[in-house]
């Protein structure tokens, strides 16, 4: 079943978003029963975590991978310049939600 290309976009920014944003919260709150510091430990997490943000929202790397493959080698260049754009758009959406992190933990001032 193929999903249309922009809720497929949207979607993708969503997952990525998401993916950092609980991540980085569920983290922190393991932090907190092992005695580390809470926000630095969400800050490093939500750092650390937004490539599998990004692997799990474009869904895996093998249909990526399928996608270029067919773009380049048979010539469907609308094929590869889909995948670029849900790439960049989960590319997005971790960034996001990395950024909304370091705004509510504060780490990068001292």
């Amino acid at each position: 079943m193929n999903e249309a290309f922009f809720p497929a976009f949207f979607n993708s920014y969503f997952i990525a978003f998401g993916v950092v944003i609980g991540g980085s919260l569920i983290g922190g709150m393991a932090a907190f029963v092992t005695g580390d510091p809470l926000l630095t430990q969400i800050q490093n997490i939500s750092s650390q975590i937004r490539i599998w943000a990004i692997v799990a929202a474009i869904g895996g790397t093998f249909d990526t991978v399928y996608s270029f493959e067919k773009g380049f080698l048979d010539g469907g260049t609308k094929d590869l310049f889909k995948q670029f754009l849900l790439i960049l758009s989960a590319m997005g959406g971790a960034k996001s939600a990395a950024l909304i992190i370091a705004w509510l933990t504060q780490e990068h001032i001292t």
